[in-house]
């Protein structure tokens, strides 16, 4: 990292610090390699590096109830690059907290008598990544071990910490911490404390690894590839069947046949069997999501399909002899509606699975509509 001209007094902890040094690249224990880490060529088809585009441009955050962490885990710079790349945080700036003292400069921070750890401060909207999720994320990238030290940049204010603002977070971070534990024989030193204070770093710091893409990065930015594309995981605990009285009344004659009755529609005459637009199908009597439009190909049989469900436990698989025939019916979760039934002859580099599934059982939510309707947080299943 190149800094600005300090006074001779700041010189030798520089060159000593592995955050003074723009050509070195630090590996974490367990990490890929740091050839990916930071100057990994390009955007397009390689693992996430500096250069990589930020998934969250593409979210719409104006409606989010969006929540606060702080974040210390060595040299800011790649923790804020780590961090705000993950799917559900919103903006991340970098900053100086829990020291003494006020309105800190890096010279101060540097210096170390202050107490001040290089944070980053972490705004998340927690229906897209809940807050155990985003404590372990930031665990994948520190050697929370490791006192005052991580990679080769040494000094306080390269302690790890969590510094909560909302006192309900405290059990979270103590749950995450306990688990995280079991994967080490060392003791985890990590702070867990309240935020006392926070002061934003200098400008040049802000998104500097976005500035200079080339530039120092301790931390292994490929871990998002992981990260980001965790297994969609649907709570049921969201949505509520209604009685068949009321579903009379909001389902149509068609509707209600199938999905209450099990009846089934033709083929080629119903709504979604050609439909490819992005966006998600959820159930039509409890909007409970069950499939994606990334899932949904022309199988040539007259109704939607699909490769998988959008959470494999969004359905219930029953045997189903009807019409002398053995099948495996499809039904929701919550709603326990006929959906249609599953098959073993689709894609073969998908899984082989097709899921035939009945239009009149279901309800299109396009993309543009998922934030409005609560299911923005799925927008990356159908991306």
């Amino acid at each position: 990292m190149r800094r600005i001209a300090f006074a001779c007094s700041f010189i030798l902890v520089l060159l000593l610090s592995a955050c003074g040094s723009p050509t070195m690249l630090v590996n974490l224990p367990g990490s890929a390699s740091a050839s990916a880490a930071g100057t990994a060529a390009g955007t397009d088809g390689g693992p996430t590096n500096t250069r990589s585009p930020n998934p969250n441009d593409q979210i719409d955050y104006s409606h989010s109830d969006l929540q606060t962490i702080y974040l210390a885990g060595g040299c800011f710079w790649g923790i804020e690059a780590y961090a705000e790349r993950i799917v559900g945080v919103q903006n991340v700036t970098v900053g100086y907290a829990n020291g003494t003292g006020e309105n800190p400069t890096y010279e101060d921070v540097v210096r170390g008598d202050r107490g001040f750890a290089e944070t980053a401060e972490v705004k998340y909207d927690p229906a897209r990544i809940p807050l155990p999720e985003l404590l372990t994320d930031f665990f994948k990238v520190i050697n929370p071990t490791s006192v005052n030290k991580q990679g080769n940049d040494v000094g306080i204010n390269y302690r790890t910490g969590i510094y909560y603002v909302n006192d309900a977070d405290l059990a979270v971070i103590n749950d995450v911490v306990a688990k995280e534990q079991k994967k080490y024989t060392k003791k985890i030193v990590t702070e867990v404390m309240p935020l006392q204070n926070y002061y934003l770093a200098e400008e040049y710091h802000q998104n500097y690894l976005d500035k200079n893409p080339d530039g120092y990065c301790h931390v292994d930015l490929s871990v998002l590839d992981e990260v980001n594309n965790k297994p969609v995981k649907v709570d049921p605990s969201l949505y509520s069947r209604p009685s068949d009285d009321v579903l009379k009344t909001k389902l149509t004659d068609a509707q209600y046949a199938v999905a209450v009755l099990n009846d089934t529609e033709t083929a080629f005459s119903n709504e979604y069997w050609d439909n490819f637009e992005p966006g998600i199908y959820v159930d039509v009597a409890t909007g409970e999501p069950m499939f994606s439009s990334k899932d949904k190909y022309d199988a040539g049989c007259g109704w939607p399909s699909f490769t998988q469900p959008i959470d494999p436990a969004v359905v219930t698989l029953h045997e189903d002899t009807s019409f002398n025939m053995v099948r495996t019916e499809v039904r929701s979760r919550v709603g326990n509606i006929h959906l249609g039934h599953v098959f073993d002859d689709g894609p073969a580099d998908k899984g082989g699975k097709r899921y035939c599934i009945n239009s009149a059982s279901i309800r299109f939510v396009p993309l543009g509509d998922m934030e409005k309707e609560g299911y923005g947080y799925l927008a990356a299943a159908v991306k």
